[in-house]
């Protein structure tokens, strides 16, 4: 897929410098600049919450009102 990105005239400048030196393409760095990136700040826990309960022997509703009985 193609995307427009507008990017100043300096980095466009440094790309095409390490283009030469690592003897990529522009966009090759771009795309691999980019899969960093979102590696980076993938989330490290579930999202969702969906089954983290389903191993427990006790029911969800049980365990809340044994805690609660406690107090």
């Amino acid at each position: 897929m193609r995307i427009l990105v507008d990017i100043g005239d300096t980095q466009v400048q440094v790309l095409d410098a390490r283009s030469k030196q690592s003897k990529k393409s522009r966009a090759a760095l771009i795309r691999d600049a980019i899969g960093e990136y979102l590696s980076r700040r993938r989330p490290k826990q579930p999202t969702t919450a969906f089954g983290l309960w389903g191993e427990h022997e006790i029911d969800g509703l049980a365990y809340q009102e044994k805690i609660r009985a406690e107090w």
